[in-house]
């Protein structure tokens, strides 16, 4: 069996950061790895589930959110996928910050925070989203080479 992209690289050198996983035609793959793998430092359910509804929330309603293919969780607890389509890693790399600093800014309830619209609602904490969001933009802040590819 011919491994995936993703397990081809050393998780054991892999930092927080921004990376491009994979390139398809005209959709890109992004790793937003928020925790160093393999360190015993995972994010919780209620943490991911958060950070996904308002991040996914507030790409999908940005002004290119016609290019948002999907947002979501890696089960490793380390980071987020983010597919998007024609639009250059910089622009991708500036409108992750943008989105985590309006995570960080909102008041009110967690988008999606309902039976109707979620299948385990409950487990929804918006200062758990502002946390994880804080965290991973500095993180970025401190990215600053522009250099996205995974580390050798």
């Amino acid at each position: 069996m011919e491994k995936i992209k993703s397990f081809q690289i050393n998780h054991n050198i892999l930092k927080p950061g921004f990376y491009i996983s994979r390139e398809d035609d005209n959709v890109i793959t992004y790793d937003l790895r928020t925790r160093k793998p393999n360190n015993g430092d995972y994010m919780d359910n209620a943490t991911m589930h958060s950070l996904e509804h308002m991040f996914a929330t507030f790409a999908r309603n940005s002004e290119v959110a016609e290019k948002v293919v999907y947002f979501g969780p890696m089960g490793c607890q380390t980071g987020f996928y983010f597919l998007v389509k024609d639009l250059e890693p910089r622009q991708v790399f500036v409108l992750t910050k943008k989105i985590l600093e309006q995570i960080i800014a909102y008041e009110g309830p967690v988008f999606g925070a309902s039976a109707i619209e979620c299948g385990n609602y409950e487990n929804l904490d918006l200062d758990l989203a502002k946390v994880e969001a804080i965290r991973y933009l500095a993180v970025l802040n401190s990215q600053v080479n522009g250099d996205f590819s995974y580390p050798a």
